[in-house]
């Protein structure tokens, strides 16, 4: 992922901890009280966040362009899934998928690391043509450089009856979210126009519907409307 205002970005993180502080009201009392917590990571292997480890809810590819309020616009990575336990780093095969090892790494981009895997390393799994984990070995500065977002997710899946006939996709979804963090100035939904109502059967009027007059403005066919009567003198049910 590059091109953050420009290919000159970092890498942050963010997340809250409690602090023990004095209240000021009375200052002999104590309380734990949350507070932010923003960090640049600026090398390779500290942005690379392995599995099993503790990671901060927030992370940030930023650019040190600045917004309307002074902050840095940047795109947060929102891992929403995560995949199972990787191998074992000492298990011999598991230089073939090294990429496993991470949740997210974070990398100086480079030509000729176009990917994290090859179609070719299940030849020689135990030699793969590619080992992600070379990535990071270098240990290059992140700081102010193109960066790439190595991102690792999936989900556990076991099939059961309710799979049949069709695995439903509630529950199942998974995936990364790329969000804009203080990219913008104001919320950018504010400039969307606003809502639309649509009559019933009006669907058919140019002045609501401009695709009902698009035969007209194009030189796609005519068709005549599909209409649909189920499954009547098909299937029959006693």
């Amino acid at each position: 992922m590059t091109n953050i205002k420009g290919v000159k970005n970092v890498f942050l993180t963010k997340d809250m901890k409690y602090t023990n502080v004095s209240m000021p009201w009375n200052p002999s009392h104590y309380a734990m009280v949350p507070q932010l917590v923003e960090e640049q990571l600026t090398t390779e292997k500290a942005a690379a966040l392995r599995y099993g480890t503790v990671t901060p809810r927030y992370l940030h590819v930023a650019s040190r362009a600045l917004n309307r309020w002074g902050h840095e616009r940047s795109y947060r990575l929102q891992v929403t899934t995560f995949a199972g336990d990787p191998l074992p780093e000492s298990a011999p095969e598991e230089k073939a998928m090294s990429w496993s090892r991470y949740k997210v790494a974070i990398t100086k981009h480079k030509d000729a690391e176009q990917t994290s895997s090859s179609l070719y390393s299940q030849n020689d799994i135990w030699s793969p043509a590619v080992d992600f984990s070379k990535y990071i070995a270098d240990n290059e500065s992140i700081d102010n450089e193109d960066l790439v977002a190595w991102i690792t997710t999936g989900f556990l899946h076991i099939p059961h009856a309710e799979d049949v006939p069709n695995t439903v996709t509630v529950g199942n979804g998974g995936g990364v979210l790329l969000r804009p963090h203080n990219y913008f100035d104001v919320d950018p939904s504010s400039e969307s126009p606003d809502a639309v109502y649509i009559k019933p059967r009006s669907e058919q009027s140019c002045d609501t519907n401009r695709m009902a007059c698009l035969a007209q403005e194009s030189c796609s066919p005519v068709r005549e409307p599909f209409t649909y009567n189920g499954f009547e003198g098909v299937m029959k049910f006693d």
